[in-house]
């Protein structure tokens, strides 16, 4: 279940930014497939991926997994 929140921080992050999925990908330095498991809640994203996203969308990771 945790894998569905942060693969709809992520998504609603990443639109509200105007990133695309290749986009982001492409900055992260992973597959659009990979974020597109992460983003559908398939696959738990990894630290170091939590640090990327936060990073390439200047967001800060407090703001990734507030639920508001």
């Amino acid at each position: 279940m945790e894998e569905l929140i942060w693969g709809r921080r992520i998504r609603a992050f990443r639109k509200l930014k105007g990133f695309t999925q290749e986009e982001l990908s492409r900055q992260l330095g992973i597959s659009v497939s990979v974020l597109g498991e992460v983003e559908r809640g398939n696959r738990k994203p990894s630290d170091e991926l939590l640090e990327k996203v936060v990073a390439v969308l200047d967001i800060t990771l407090e703001e990734l997994t507030s639920i508001n």
